[in-house]
């Protein structure tokens, strides 16, 4: 059976979204940096922290070494991820360096800890959307998942051991008060770069296990208007069998479906998952609702 393919109308309208979304998420990244960060001697981590110590030390355009110091990391993950993530981050990267040097002497603030936050918000912001258009800005993030597999580290030690390194070389060159600020920049950026991709509404994955699962099912159904799935098993210490209840639910809906729940069955057992991604018409239908 044939893949439907796509128009190339349609193709070419995705991918200049997609180049737009990428030049917005640079040019905030990029305000971030030299509104706030840079001006302060507070940095970032990964590429972009190099970058800034390089920067300082040697005088450097700072632009012009974020592109220098990714090139080798994004030559390395043509043959690890891909041609269309490599030109996707590729593009990001000029249009950052490009930003960085618009931008190059706005200050927005002289306060430490106002520029903290707020550059770490506004960094998370830009960070977040080109990561959720599948680019990237820094390169050892791709050096990552090529190390870890071989040295045994998860991708999240090893990038945490490589930002330890570069923010004990910040307290050398910029003082351990400045290197602290920095951490907690790069803390709250790593906090609203999670917001930006997985959104504030974030879903549930809900199973529910009940002697009233049908009573408990159609419940759902009527006062919440979801879908849900019956998955039929057997109780492991009673071999009883059991109808298990399946649904994805949103954040804002949770303390009502425990409520149903609660006036059919006091004693059903209920599990919560946090749910990254969800798909599907149906979803999408209801949270647009909510």
């Amino acid at each position: 059976m044939q893949k439907k393919r796509i128009p190339l109308k349609i193709k070419i309208a995705l991918i200049l979204r997609k180049m737009l979304f990428l030049t917005i998420g640079a040019f905030i990244a990029a305000a971030a940096i030299e509104g706030f960060l840079a001006p302060n001697n507070i940095i970032d981590g990964g590429v972009i922290g190099i970058s800034m110590i390089t920067s300082y030390l040697t005088g450097k355009n700072l632009g012009f070494l974020v592109l220098l110091i990714n090139f080798p990391f994004l030559c390395l993950a043509f043959t690890k991820m891909g041609k269309k993530f490599v030109l996707q981050t590729f593009y990001a990267v000029i249009i950052f360096a490009l930003a960085l040097n618009i931008f190059h002497g706005h200050h927005a603030t002289e306060d430490l800890l106002l520029a903290t936050v707020f550059g770490g918000i506004i960094l998370g912001i830009g960070v977040g959307i080109i990561l959720k258009n599948e680019g990237s800005l820094d390169g050892t993030e791709i050096l990552s998942l090529v190390l870890s597999k071989k040295w045994g580290f998860s991708v999240g030690e090893f990038i945490m051991g490589m930002n330890i390194f570069i923010y004990c070389g910040a307290g050398l060159v910029f003082g351990w008060g400045k290197a602290m600020y920095s951490m907690l920049t790069y803390f709250i950026a790593y906090k609203v770069i999670d917001i930006v991709i997985e959104g504030l509404n974030s879903s549930k994955s809900v199973r529910i296990i009940s002697d009233k699962s049908y009573e408990i099912g159609q419940a759902l159904i009527d006062k919440l208007d979801i879908g849900i799935t019956y998955i039929y098993g057997q109780g492991g210490y009673s071999r009883v069998d059991k109808t298990m209840i399946y649904c994805i639910i949103s954040r804002l809906e949770m303390s009502k479906m425990k409520e149903i729940i609660r006036e059919i069955d006091s004693n059903a057992f209920i599990s919560i998952v946090d749910v990254h991604e969800a798909y599907g018409a149906r979803l999408k239908k209801r949270i647009d609702k909510i």
